[in-house]
């Protein structure tokens, strides 16, 4: 890792960012490529314009807190280990092994929900839509492909992590950027053309938070910005952190507020509440909104573009957080056996141990009544483990502010001790 440079002062001549060096631009990227995924946009439409105040929330409450609490305890312990340093600097390497066991969890369940999705996006790649519908809720086809992509990622960085790094890079592009900019885009046309208008307006733009179910409802969707303890590793890499990441984080958070809120609010304009279905939705939006301009066939072509960038997505990250929980293990909390890598450098046991477990969940959509279903409970289980680890680096944050206040940090939350306790208690 490159070491924190020094602020330069007004005298000194523009230089060029040295070899290494993100710029604030670079993060801003980084930050949006971690962040947007389009696959949770359904599940908000129902919602209509009221989805905007959940969306800024959610960036107020989560997004920009949690980001600026990641940021600084990584460019503070800037040593490997990650989430698990920090919160074995405040409460202990057991605790730390709980911090990273959460993370891994929480990833293993995402697997198989995310390539439900993946899988449903496969199925709307043919022709007509209602061959696409019926092959989308088809339970064995979904866990065959479920299966199939993720032990076919899971193999192939068996080989090395070189093997998949061209597929995730150009996943993010295709599979979520440039679908989503054409979301956005065929709204504004179907706004211009003076189509029929699905979307729910006659609702109360603040919700009732005197029901638990607004509550619940709101948890789930800061999962939608999660990520950025992946991320955060990054600042100390800054030409200059303490000013530079403010402005990368603010950035991102605009840009990803638009594409959560106009692509929400697209999928609204065209799909009736009563037909939303949390996987289906997104693919028959793009449909429907090809179709008003004459090229229905198009939808067909979005949903391969999806469709790869789920299987980029799930390249890049099957090693991920078993390569942390390794590296955890190697402190005496895992056996030798499951500590051994490969000649590629891959730590084949834990990811033997991890597909299995993939595997064992994938395989609830016999049992239970639809993909739809299996889908809703797999994200709700996967969002219960990410936030209570979130919960315990808001507290390592807090706690370390208190037992190692002179320790140097490349970035620190500007504000005092009055931003530390609004931060901590508002992210709390």
């Amino acid at each position: 890792m490159a070491t924190n440079s020094t602020p330069k002062s007004a005298a000194q001549p523009k230089k060029s960012n040295p070899v290494g060096k993100i710029t604030v631009m670079g993060m801003t990227l980084m930050i949006i490529t971690t962040v947007v995924s389009l696959r949770g946009l359904a599940s908000q439409a129902e919602f209509g314009i009221q989805s905007i105040f959940w969306y800024v929330l959610a960036a107020i409450v989560f997004l920009i807190p949690f980001s600026l609490v990641c940021a600084e305890l990584a460019s503070t312990y800037t040593h490997s280990g990650g989430l698990y340093r920090w919160i074995s600097e405040a409460f202990g390497t057991r605790w730390g092994w709980t911090g990273m066991y959460l993370e891994w969890q929480c990833l293993v369940i995402w697997f198989p929900a995310v390539l439900m999705f993946g899988a449903v996006a496969l199925a709307y790649i043919f022709w007509p839509e209602s061959f696409d519908a019926t092959l989308s809720s088809n339970k064995l086809y979904t866990i065959l492909i479920v299966l199939g992509v993720f032990w076919f990622a899971t193999l192939n960085s068996f080989r090395g992590m070189s093997k998949a790094n061209f597929v995730s890079q150009t996943g993010g592009l295709f599979g979520t950027i440039i679908p989503g900019a054409i979301l956005i885009l065929l709204g504004i046309v179907y706004l211009f053309l003076g189509k029929p208008i699905e979307l729910v307006t006659d609702i109360n733009f603040f919700p009732d938070f005197t029901k638990i179910s607004t509550i619940v409802f709101a948890a789930s969707i800061f999962l939608f910005f999660g990520g950025m303890e992946m991320n955060a590793v990054h600042v100390q890499n800054m030409t200059d952190p303490r000013r530079g990441y403010p402005k990368a984080l603010f950035l991102g958070a605009i840009v990803i507020l638009v594409v959560f809120i106009f692509g929400t609010l697209a999928i609204g304009l065209v799909t009736p509440v009563k037909d939303i279905n949390l996987l289906a939705t997104l693919l028959t939006t793009y449909h429907n909104l090809f179709a008003a301009i004459g090229v229905p066939w198009l939808g067909n072509v979005i949903a391969l573009f999806i469709t790869y960038g789920v299987i980029g997505q799930v390249s890049v990250i099957v090693t991920g957080p078993s390569t942390g929980l390794v590296a955890v293990g190697e402190s005496g909390y895992l056996p030798p056996a499951l500590q051994k890598s490969n000649k590629n450098g891959i730590n084949t046991p834990i990811l033997w141990i991890q597909g299995i477990f993939v595997t064992v969940l994938a395989l609830i959509l016999i049992v239970l009544p639809s993909v739809e279903s299996a889908y809703q409970l797999l994200s709700q289980m996967s969002t219960i483990l990410y936030l209570v680890l979130c919960t315990l680096i808001y507290l390592s944050f807090l706690r370390l502010r208190r037992t190692q206040p002179n320790k140097p940090r490349g970035f620190k939350i500007p504000g005092g001790k009055f931003a530390e306790w609004v931060i901590g208690i508002v992210g709390l």
